[in-house]
Parts: C-alpha cells; structure tokens; sequence
C-alpha cells in the first residue's frame, strides 16, 4: 500500500510517501516561509527523487484538523486536488490523533498542545496499550488509546484533567514552549518534554496511521470534506473582517473550490458546478474565474472561458445575504478586466428572464439583450435572455 500523505496544520509543512513497512521519503520545514511556497515544491522534489509514479499511489492522507486556519486549508485543497486529479481516496487524519502516534509505544499519558492563542490549545490524551497478536512470537504489537478526543480548552483545564489521571506524561506540540511556564505551575504530575524528533507534525507518522485507516475503510468523502478549522483564529480574523466591512475581489485558488462549490449549490442549484469542474476550470489557460473574499469566505464567484476570442461568462453567484450589496458588480468588474488579458474581446452570457437583479446587473456593466431561448430552465421553468457586450472599437 502506497500513501502520500501532507500535513500542513501547524507550524511545520511535511510530506511523506510510505509503501507497506517502509518510509521511502520523508521533507519537513519550520521555517519562516508559507505553506503555500513550500508544498507543492517539496511533493515535486519527493516525486522527482523517488522516479515516482503518481497512479502507483493508493491513496492521499491529509492532516484533517484542527490547526492553522490557512494551513489547513492549503494541505486540504492541495490532498482533494489530488484525489479528483488521480482518482484516488482521501484518508482523513485528526490532527492530535498524528502527532501524538509520534510516540508510537510509548506508555505514559501522551498529551499533544497545539497553540491556539488566548490561554487555550487544540489537545487530546493518549496512551499506547501493548497487545500481542501471536503468543508463539516474542513480538509485541501497540494500539493507541484515546483517553480524551481532540478538543479546545484552557491550559488550565487540560493541566487539571492530566493531575486527574495522575500519572507521568510526555508533552509535545508547539503550545508547549508557548505555555511552558504556566504548565510547569498547574501540573501536579510527573511530565517528559519529547525531543525535537518527535515533539511536531510529522507526515511520517500521520502516514502510518493512514494506513491503519484505510485497511479499516474509514475513507473520507472528497467532494464534501472540510477541515476542522482553528476556531478561535477564525473566529477574530472574521470579527475583525467584519468591522472593516472589507471585500476583497481576487483570482480563484484550489484553497477555494469547496466553499466555491458549497456557494453554487447553494446559489444554483442543480445548474451548480461540483468541485471537480470548478478544479478543472481554474487550472485551464483559457480560462479567468474570480472570488469575493469576506470575512475570510468566499462569498462570490464568476467565471469566464475564451472561446475564439468571445467570453463565456458563467457561474455568477453571490451569497443570499449579500446580494444587491455591489458584490456581483465588483466581481464582474474585475472579471472582465482579466479576461481581456487572455484575449477576450466580446462577452456573452445568459440569464434566468425572471432574474430581474441579475439583469439590471448586466444591463449597468453595458451588457444587450440580443435574444431569447425560449423555455431554456427548468426547475422553475423560465425562458434564458441573452446578454452581449461587444467591443465598439472593432
């Protein structure tokens, strides 16, 4: 069994490939660069050294939260870009669940820390119980036991629950240095710092246990899975968004396919195109598709395809609850801009007769309605106007 796995929840940007009892390749970083700068570099530089060959793979693993907010997202977009592009599975792995099999046998208490500001971390309890599969073999095999799932809480309460328990523990995660001191206070236990082989993400690790989920088929949907997100990070990076009443309009990223999607169909319907189309769409050369960001979502989308020099507008969606806000305006604005610059010259697209919004819309960015396709929609029925903006200057 072949698994690439990628774990970019934390602090360290990590990537492994493993084939049954064997870590062919391994390319951790902590350092200042973003995960996004990293990735895709370190997966095409494993791939180049091992002469690997992608449908060999059985399978993508991917941290599955919680942890950085844009982390995760960067490592989840880029394990379902690659499962829709090989057709292989997502193995979904708890963030706390990877780093604590760190200590593999290990048979204190295990209690990873991930930072998760103000005076909390992202945390479970675990412990390895030694089992033997065959009494005949000296072997000895180990299970790991989750004591408490995953979970946010103050330090104080984790300190609390590990005296509880009362017996030695090995810390490890980068809450740990930030709350050093006030672990040292609370703890009651005897704890061990685990080495800096062992005290972070390691892809390795979270491969191995990939592994352990995929012989169970405890497989993740592609299509529908999401992150479990930092949530106190998310929730004062929105609050603060929201103050500013700030909207950004930029290009489409892979980060962006899932809320994209949940926006279409949402916004759609059954017209709503699935994250594999938009996937395929964004990658093409021909192709423009631009996002209106808010309060850290994706609250718009438009697209455009150039076919022999005429724009193919489509997919122009705003969330319910901001519509008629200028969003749709802002993002079109944009959209048309961009789309000169791979040599559109004309746009066309077409709307619902009965969406008067849309059509004013259009109408005030120079749009003419040059016909109708009678009883084009279903579901309401609904005839399609056909909108053009040509350019004059031809």
């Amino acid at each position: 069994m072949k698994i690439i796995s990628l774990d970019t929840s934390g602090l360290v940007c990590t990537v492994a490939v493993t084939e049954d009892d064997r870590l062919l390749s391994e390319f951790s970083i902590q350092h200042k660069i973003t995960h996004s700068e990293l990735l895709l570099p370190m997966m095409e530089q494993i791939k180049e050294r091992l002469s690997l060959d992608l449908s060999t793979v059985d399978a993508i693993a991917v941290s599955a939260g919680p942890g950085s907010f844009t982390g995760l997202r960067i490592g989840v977009a880029t394990a379902k870009g690659l499962c829709l592009a090989l057709n292989k599975p997502l193995i979904a792995v708890p963030t706390l669940d990877a780093l604590a099999y760190n200590l593999y046998g290990n048979e204190n208490i295990i209690c990873p820390m991930m930072d998760a500001r103000r005076s909390q971390v992202y945390t479970g309890i675990y412990t390895f119980v030694p089992e033997k599969e065959n009494e005949d073999q000296h072997e000895v095999f180990y299970k790991m036991k989750t004591l408490m799932p995953q979970a946010a809480m103050s330090v104080a309460d984790i300190a609390d629950r590990l005296n509880q328990i009362g017996k030695r523990v090995v810390l490890l995660g980068d809450g740990i240095p930030v709350y050093r001191d006030k672990l040292d206070d609370l703890l009651k236990v005897d704890y061990i710092l685990a080495p800096p082989l062992a005290n972070r993400q390691r892809a390795a690790a979270l491969s191995v246990l990939a592994a352990e989920y995929f012989r169970k088929g405890k497989i993740a949907d592609t299509d529908s899975f999401a992150p479990e997100y930092l949530r106190a990070s998310q929730a004062e990076r929105e609050a603060k968004e929201k103050k500013a009443n700030a909207v950004k309009i930029r290009e489409m990223s892979a980060e962006d396919i899932t809320d994209a999607a949940t926006l279409e169909a949402a916004s759609l319907g059954k017209e709503a195109w699935t994250e594999k189309q938009l996937l395929e769409a964004c990658t093409r050369d021909d192709t423009v598709y631009i996002v209106a960001e808010k309060a850290g979502r994706v609250v718009g989308l438009c697209g455009v395809r150039n076919i022999s020099g005429e724009g193919d507008i489509t997919n122009v969606s705003v969330s319910v609850e901001l519509r008629s806000t200028g969003i749709g305006y802002l993002m079109l604005t944009e959209l048309l801009k961009k789309a000169e610059g791979i040599g559109c010259r004309d746009f066309t697209l077409e709307v619902r007769e009965q969406n008067q919004p849309a059509r004013k819309l259009y109408e005030k960015l120079g749009f003419v309605n040059e016909g109708i396709r009678p009883n084009f929609y279903d579901d309401p029925d609904d005839n399609a106007v056909i909108y053009w903006k040509r350019n004059t200057n031809d």
